[in-house]
């Protein structure tokens, strides 16, 4: 199977394609540093299955997987990011994707996610898997960041982690008007007065370290 390895940091598509040299059925296909080379990849590739970063220069990789599934339903894609499945996990797998899986996770996990997902499963790792079936279970309330669109969450959590409104308009390639305009559509929907109030918020529901 082919498989296309999107990641913006050379030494993490060195480092995955050296575990899939590892496994003889499964072949790199090829490689994308950021959000259009990657649709650029897709189009014009037979591909089995994309490992996605979540995070992408450009468009982000939120915008890259609902725009692959879009194009090519079919294409299986797995995420592989640096973030605590807590922060984009149900996020993702909403998206259309067939697995999240975090960098920090053991090669063998990798390769059993893509294999799971190559047959036509879906991969969520066991404590997330529990997670889910408890607040199934319990019943609980969606708590309000669940609520905000997938751009008005980023830039909250971009918030959270200290960036300026300007370092968040360059990284996702936005004006600063516009991310601006998403701030204050985060404090209405949260209920909350300034950015203080928004890292405290993303803080204590551990959507940012």
């Amino acid at each position: 199977m082919k498989i296309l390895i999107a990641d913006d940091h050379a030494v993490v598509r060195e480092g995955l394609k050296r575990i899939l040299a590892e496994t003889p059925d499964l072949v790199v296909g090829g490689e994308a540093g950021n959000g259009q080379e990657v649709l650029d990849r897709v189009r014009g590739e037979g591909l089995g299955l994309v490992l996605l970063d979540i995070s992408m220069p450009g468009l982000s990789g939120l915008d890259v997987l609902k725009q692959v599934k879009q194009e090519q339903p079919d294409l299986p894609v797995l995420v592989l990011s640096i973030y605590p499945e807590d922060q984009y996990a149900v996020r993702v797998l909403k998206a259309g994707a067939s697995g999240y899986l975090t960098k920090d996770s053991a090669p063998d996990r990798l390769i059993e996610a893509i294999r799971r997902i190559a047959m036509g499963g879906k991969y969520v790792s066991p404590s997330l898997a529990e997670k889910l079936v408890t607040d199934l279970a319990e019943g609980l309330e969606r708590p309000l960041h669940e609520l905000l669109s997938d751009r008005e969450y980023q830039v909250l959590c971009m918030i959270a982690s200290g960036k300026t409104i300007k370092e968040i308009s360059t990284e996702l390639s936005l004006s600063v008007k516009t991310v601006s305009t998403y701030r204050i559509r985060l404090l209405e929907k949260l209920n909350m007065k300034n950015n203080s109030e928004l890292t405290h918020y993303a803080l204590q529901r551990g959507l940012v370290e």
